[in-house]
């Protein structure tokens, strides 16, 4: 287990005084029902696509579009057959034509692929022994995605041929739910997970990268592939003292955050010689007042300039990332959101937030462009 490393100096902390670097303004709230919505994510996958998002709540998967002047325009919706369905995430991945597909998962476990061309179902994957609190799609092979479940396990599918292709989980795993998981922007064989036991592991696909390939040219029954388990990370870290409900790399480095009023940001430091030891350096804290409660995500621009978070009375925060100490761009507050904000979504410029909420709203924030006084 990765220890923080006492190297005499300590995180840098952020101060709560916003910069007014950037000044949004809301530009549109929706209502788009009555049940919570648990997620909203733009497409980062291709970009024709970039002002596009999606959201999910209840049984629905709701796909919409960004246009000039605050307008949210609904494009498709998609209801699942079962009305017991509480779809808690959702990713945007695509088949080996780059056809666009929305991945969403959820209470009963089943991972739904919607062609996004047709808005019907392109595969349904079980496998998760219970519900699924996160997906996330391999930024440079978007037809792979990873999944994190109740069941204590990740999982790794083929999002073009359904195939499971390696399963995180076994002596080494979570020993909870698992609650969030993360693609390395740029090593293709790494993984980091976060859950309920506290701890943030960080996996490594290297050895079973012929599993990977041959998953995209497997042609007998998916069900026939030889799933691996992988049973040991290579890092564990013990970053927080709570329920770690979401992570993202940066770089090297990790974003992570509980339910403690910041998101942390560290340096896991492996030890080549023994796999899943090393020491962690905490680098920087953003803090965000009124997050303490679980299952509260955070999200980046494209190229993670900045992070924007929610809390649980409707406020966002949005710190920038390349600077230290880090720098509070913006606080948004409006006197109609009060309600809990449980994941953002940054544009790719980072010019439009979105958040989704408790109470089934979606808001919509755009950057101000401020004159030089």
């Amino acid at each position: 287990m990765a220890k923080i490393a006492a190297l005499g100096c300590e995180p840098v902390v952020g101060s709560l005084a916003p910069s007014r670097k950037r000044e949004y303004r809301v530009t549109n709230r929706l209502q788009e029902g009555k049940r919570p919505l648990y997620a909203v994510v733009f497409n980062f996958i291709d970009a024709q696509y970039f002002n596009v998002f999606a959201t999910v709540g209840g049984n629905r998967v709701t796909v919409y579009q960004c246009l000039e002047g605050g307008v949210i325009a609904v494009l498709q919706s998609y209801i699942d057959e079962d009305k017991d369905e509480s779809f808690y995430t959702v990713s945007w991945a695509c088949n080996t034509d780059g056809a666009p597909f929305v991945v969403s998962g959820g209470v009963n476990g089943i991972i739904r692929v919607i062609d996004a061309g047709n808005e019907k179902i392109h595969k349904s994957f079980v496998g998760h022994g219970d519900s699924i609190n996160e997906i996330r799609t391999q930024p440079l092979k978007p037809c792979l995605i990873v999944s994190a479940s109740k069941d204590e396990s990740v999982r790794l599918w083929n999002v073009q041929t359904g195939i499971c292709i390696l399963i995180f989980a076994g002596a080494g795993g979570h020993r909870n739910e698992v609650l969030s998981v993360d693609f390395h922007p740029s090593d293709m064989y790494s993984i980091a997970s976060c859950g309920m036991d506290n701890t943030v592991k960080i996996w490594s696909m290297k050895e079973f990268w012929t599993y990977v390939e041959k998953s995209f040219t497997w042609t007998d029954l998916p069900s026939k592939f030889p799933t691996k388990y992988v049973q040991f990370p290579v890092f564990i870290a013990s970053v927080h003292s709570n329920y770690v409900d979401c992570n993202r790399w940066l770089g090297d480095f990790m974003l992570s955050k509980s339910v403690d009023n910041e998101i942390v940001l560290w340096e896991p430091r492996m030890k080549e010689q023994s796999p899943g030891e090393g020491t962690v350096d905490i680098l920087q804290k953003y803090p965000v007042p009124e997050c303490d409660i679980w299952f509260i995500k955070f999200s980046c621009d494209f190229h993670y300039q900045s992070v924007a978070i929610g809390n649980r009375e409707g406020k966002i925060y949005v710190w920038e990332l390349n600077s230290s100490p880090p720098v509070l761009t913006a606080r948004l507050s409006h006197t109609q959101s009060k309600s809990p904000i449980r994941q953002t979504a940054m544009s790719f410029d980072g010019s439009t937030i979105l958040s989704c909420c408790e109470d089934g709203t979606i808001w919509r924030w755009d950057a101000v462009e401020v004159s030089a006084s």
